[in-house]
């Protein structure tokens, strides 16, 4: 036990109203795996045909084929901004004065985020061994699967139960964050040895460094500051950062974030996605606002080249998905927050319960989005992995049931 004089509030910042352009984001996903899954069960080859399109060989050994197809360019490529807008607000959160991640603020969250992971590994790799009958099959397959969790869909769902100022909202958007960057990390690094390129790295480092250089070499006159607003510098350095992870062998939607550090930003945080920011002029903000159109379009390409559900594919290794991630994340989440609390002597941020934090753990079992890039690298191809997607789908239940124990909560 920790003297009282130890046990501190876990005080977080003023929560500002998160931005309602995250809703869109949701109707493009929602509405490209609608298409998707129409497509693929009324004419499955055309659209195999479709999304396999070959666009181009790569030059360089970019990617598991070595050439670009409609479904890589989406997935290792455009969501590559997509994945450097979500590291913006983890970035944020960490660094800047007031970040909801500051200081002893990351450890609850973290520690959450990190339960909910491991539970839903352990989950996946029991049920994997009791029930698993596909042949193609073997011991611990697919593991990373389950690591991530939904943003976007979680968000809606958080929105309607909490409120959209909620601490507990904000809650939810950091630990689905995090949990979707350490998990295509963690994709990253379980490739066989063999796979990984790390030398590649060099090239994002030299990358971050070089941009950090320019940009302290820019505050030094009025002509270097106007210069550092061109966006050159930063499409630069982003493309080469992207070659550079990708060719290592870890996954291409990661390439964007070794230049997040080096791009000058705001000296305060007003909270994740917060409306605030939109009237920000920093560089990392004027990114953010350029790319909300844009990224619109790049979920809906996700949707439909990634989200083509195989309704006929109902297999063991559905329930397998649904086990991990509806009784291993969000057991898992709330036992690793719990653990934070008894540890380092916290208390929750002022507003949530351990009824709030439940909650947010059942809506992290959805996960949709960023474990269906890992589908194609973790499971054999075909039925094992059409049934896989089909319980990612099923998993966004899970946002519906945390709604209806939210209300009866209310009701009590």
């Amino acid at each position: 036990m920790f003297p009282a004089s130890a046990i501190r509030l876990y005080r977080s910042p003023p929560m500002y109203r998160v931005s309602s352009f995250i809703r869109h984001f949701a109707w493009a996903l929602l509405s490209g795996v609608a298409l998707a899954t129409l497509w693929v069960n009324l004419s499955p080859g055309t659209y195999y045909d479709a999304i396999e399109w070959r666009l181009a060989d790569l030059p360089l050994e970019l990617g598991p084929r070595g050439s670009l197809t409609l479904r890589a360019l989406v997935s290792e490529v455009l969501m590559a901004l997509f994945l450097f807008y979500l590291g913006k607000e983890l970035w944020e959160a960490l660094v800047l004065n007031r970040g909801a991640l500051r200081g002893r603020r990351a450890v609850v969250p973290m520690m959450a985020a990190a339960g909910g992971m491991i539970g839903a590994v352990l989950v996946w790799l029991v049920l994997a061994a009791l029930f698993e009958t596909a042949e193609e099959a073997t011991p611990g397959i697919g593991w990373a699967v389950p690591l991530g969790s939904d943003v976007v869909l979680g968000y809606v769902i958080g929105r309607r139960l909490f409120g959209p100022g909620h601490p507990a909202l904000h809650m939810l958007l950091l630990t689905a964050i995090a949990a979707n960057i350490a998990g295509l990390l963690v994709r990253g690094v379980s490739f066989p040895p063999e796979a990984l390129r790390p030398l590649w790295l060099i090239l994002p480092l030299a990358a971050s460094l070089a941009l950090a250089a320019f940009c302290r070499l820019a505050v030094r006159s009025e002509r270097a500051r106007r210069r550092a607003l061109h966006m050159w510098p930063y499409l630069l350095a982003g493309a080469a950062s992207w070659v550079g992870v990708t060719a290592s062998g870890l996954p291409g939607a990661l390439g964007l974030l070794p230049i997040l550090p080096a791009i000058p930003h705001a000296d305060r945080a007003f909270g994740l996605f917060a409306e605030a920011e939109e009237f920000l002029t920093d560089p990392l903000n004027r990114f953010a606002h350029l790319m909300v159109r844009p990224l619109i379009v790049v979920l809906f390409l996700f949707g439909l080249t990634r989200g083509g559900i195989d309704l006929g594919a109902m297999a063991p290794t559905t329930g397998i998905v649904l086990g991990a991630l509806w009784l291993g994340k969000p057991l898992g989440f709330l036992a690793g927050g719990v653990l934070a609390l008894r540890l380092f002597g916290l208390r929750l941020p002022r507003g949530v319960t351990l009824r709030d934090l439940a909650l947010v753990g059942l809506i992290s079992g959805m996960g949709f989005t960023l474990p269906m890039l890992a589908l194609e690298t973790e499971l054999p191809g075909g039925a094992m992995q059409e049934a896989a997607r089909l319980g990612l789908a099923l998993s966004l239940a899970a946002g519906p049931i945390a709604l209806m124990l939210g209300r009866l909560r209310a009701r009590g």
